[in-house]
């Protein structure tokens, strides 16, 4: 069957989100299916990719958001839905394309939203009100519920906020990690010396430097180790709009900005080279990038207000939000043995597979595996060496 994909908030450049969509469109592939993914760009593209078919619409970019743009074509998007003629839809946006799914009920269209993150999580990170977000959340979250036949959440953290809504429809399906790519053995000595001696701590940030994220926390969580002695080093991995103000804020601090890191083996090989990854985002999500670092053997310190303390397991910790909190964690982690610790999270990972989440998504859309065939891959070829 043709599942047609809808997403907004992914980019070229964009982490999560862009992975979770590429390596499900590769598994439905090997089910046998068609997958056809539609998204914003700057300009009209269709192309097609190991994970399937790429469409691009040029749209808009979302002032201040570092790179986003938004489907905003009722028309044109409605026009090419007809033309495509999917069996099943499927969106990962919540704000935006909520409208589609009347579409979908009004063409005889299965369909399914994906919800990825909170609302009230987000809202609350945005600076909205805790109860004024949370009503407001439920109202968006209901209006969702209606218009779509399933709401397929990535963690339970994110399927909350349905629950207490009451929507019957909802499905919990764990995403995946490339248990190839990501591995303890891409460390190496020499991706380790280019960014601290052998007497330091080498601290890994992985995400998009936006105010969702909070990457000043893992900032100011080292300078709370380097107050207390810990010769600590920081990593920061990716790129937003916050980077200006996190330079001026680690401009005394042995920080390294790397910016976006398009090569998956270089950054496996890094995150698998750190003593520890800091993930403190309030409001992450499933947490691609912390599970890349657990299947790298790389323990992981996580905003316990987020989802990642469920996908963390044994594989690192969860603490309050705060530097010190997470300086503290830190520590506690460098406690253990590291073969101990690197053991633990590899364990951890390995229990998240992309068949197994493909499984659950067909299954939500009412179909299962049809055929197995070699699927596309949509690994970055690499030696377990790259530096």
């Amino acid at each position: 069957m043709r599942i047609v994909r809808l997403a907004t908030f992914v980019t070229g450049r964009s982490g999560g989100l862009r992975t979770a969509l590429q390596h499900l469109g590769a598994g439905y592939r090997r089910a046998g299916h068609e997958p056809v993914l539609v998204v914003p760009g700057r300009r009209d593209g269709d192309e097609l990719h190991p994970w399937g078919r790429v469409i691009t619409l040029a749209s808009p970019p979302l002032p201040h958001s570092g790179g986003y743009r938004l489907l905003t074509g009722r028309q044109r998007l409605s026009r090419l839905l007809a033309t495509l003629a999917p069996d099943r839809l499927e969106v990962s946006d919540r704000s935006t394309l909520r409208w589609t799914g009347d579409w979908a009920r009004a063409h005889g269209v299965p369909s399914m939203m994906v919800s990825h993150e909170s609302l009230s999580g987000l809202f609350g990170a945005w600076g909205v009100p805790g109860p004024v977000g949370r009503r407001l959340a439920d109202r968006l979250n209901a209006d969702t519920a209606r218009r779509y036949d399933r709401i397929v959440c990535t963690t339970r953290w994110a399927a909350e906020e349905f629950t207490r809504i009451g929507a019957p429809q909802v499905d919990l399906v764990p995403l995946g990690v490339d248990l190839d790519t990501f591995h303890p053995d891409r460390a190496t000595p020499a991706v380790r010396a280019r960014y601290a001696d052998p007497t330091e701590v080498l601290l890994v940030h992985c995400a998009r430097l936006s105010v969702e994220k909070r990457p000043e926390l893992a900032v100011g969580a080292l300078a709370e180790l380097r107050r207390a002695g810990v010769p600590a080093v920081l990593v920061m991995v990716g790129d937003g709009p916050r980077r200006p103000a996190l330079l001026r804020r680690a401009a005394d601090l042995p920080v390294t900005f790397t910016g976006f890191l398009p090569d998956r083996c270089a950054l496996a090989a890094l995150m698998a080279s750190a003593d520890v990854v800091l993930a403190p985002g309030p409001v992450e999500t499933f947490g691609l990038a912390g599970l890349e670092a657990l299947a790298c053997g790389t323990p992981v310190v996580a905003n316990a207000a987020s989802a990642l303390p469920e996908v963390l397991g044994a594989g690192g910790l969860a603490v309050h939000g705060t530097p010190a909190a997470i300086a503290r964690a830190v520590g506690r982690l460098l406690e253990l043995p590291r073969a101990e610790r690197r053991t633990a999270a590899r364990r951890r990972a390995e229990q998240f597979g992309w068949p197994t989440a493909t499984t659950g998504f067909l299954r939500a859309h009412g179909t299962t595996t049809t055929r197995q065939g070699r699927a596309a891959d949509t690994r970055g070829r690499c030696d377990q060496r790259t530096t």
